[in-house]
């Protein structure tokens, strides 16, 4: 019998002109350097953006300069098991309620926070893991954490200890993923980073399988 095919969801954010970028960031430019219409052989376009544009991977050079480059991280983390859990409503996502929702057998955690409220108005306001919760998520053996929102951490942190402490530990990171409307639950992940010799991060095409 024919295997069934598997549901695939596309949780990678659309990059555009003018995409919302972290505040003082770079702009994000895509834009054409040749078109048929134009009397050029081929259509070919250009990008200039930060590497934190859309949805990407925190790579440990980002917070650690004793970190390995994007390049450089075990591809590993950004493939395989993950589950998504909901915790838009939350202030924050502290260690008490991570313990009591996190699944025993989870590899890789994914939080919907719901914050993008409108894709062309960067959010700060989300819920983020607290120190404490990172450190739980270190001693359950995640490989990788990920959220919708901008950043593991408050957008207002000064010093990202959830970042240091998940990247210190060889963990992954995603960020603003697009989770709207994916029900909670668990699911196989696939969100490469590109392998940049020089750089701290990397945008990746991030989705989601459906376990059978």
């Amino acid at each position: 019998m024919p295997q069934s095919r598997r549901i695939i969801h596309d949780v990678t954010r659309p990059v555009f002109t003018g995409h919302p970028v972290w505040p003082g960031d770079t702009p994000c430019d895509v834009r054409w350097t040749g078109r048929i219409a134009d009397g050029d052989e081929v259509n070919k376009s250009a990008i200039s953006c930060s590497v934190h544009t859309g949805t990407h991977a925190d790579g440990p050079y980002h917070v650690l300069d004793d970190g390995v480059r994007i390049g450089d991280a075990p591809l590993e983390n950004f493939l395989g098991s993950a589950h998504l859990l909901d915790v838009e409503g939350l202030e924050s996502i502290d260690a008490g309620w991570l313990a009591a929702h996190l699944p025993p057998d989870a590899e890789r955690v994914l939080f919907r926070t719901g914050c993008w409220g409108d894709p062309s108005v960067f959010p700060t306001r989300f819920p983020a893991p607290t120190p404490d919760a990172a450190r739980l998520l270190v001693e359950r053996g995640i490989r990788l954490i990920g959220t919708d929102a901008p950043s593991v951490d408050p957008f207002d942190s000064p010093d990202l200890p959830t970042h240091h402490i998940v990247l210190r530990a060889g963990m992954g990171i995603l960020e603003n993923l697009l989770l709207e409307g994916i029900p909670a639950g668990a699911y196989d992940l696939i969100a490469l980073p590109l392998r940049f010799v020089d750089a701290d991060s990397s945008p990746v095409r991030a989705i989601l399988l459906e376990t059978p």
